[in-house]
């Protein structure tokens, strides 16, 4: 499974119900292992972005449909980074020439 991060700002619709951000951070868990992905943590940030998550996908493909789904939601706009673990980097700079 690869590893990613979402980074996410509130929409307008999304600060205005902002006492549900809790409950949306359940759902969204929910809908991510819809798509057989894992939530690993949720974390709200202060700064450029409100809101973190770390998640376990199969693939880049499966991470593009649950973000769009989360996006037609309303609530966030999300930016999505593909993220490597330090062994995985180890591997990669094996590589490097």
């Amino acid at each position: 499974m690869a590893t990613y991060i979402i980074l996410g700002q509130f929409t307008d619709q999304g600060i205005r119900n902002v006492q549900e951000t809790s409950q949306r951070a359940d759902a969204a868990k929910e809908m991510a292992i819809t798509f057989g992905v894992e939530v690993r943590d949720v974390f709200w940030t202060v700064g450029q972005y409100d809101v973190v998550l770390i998640v376990e996908a199969p693939d880049d493909e499966t991470m593009m449909a649950l973000g769009m789904s989360f996006g037609k939601l309303g609530n966030v706009r999300t930016q999505t980074l593909r993220s490597f673990s330090q062994a995985e980097i180890g591997q990669i700079l094996k590589k490097v020439v």
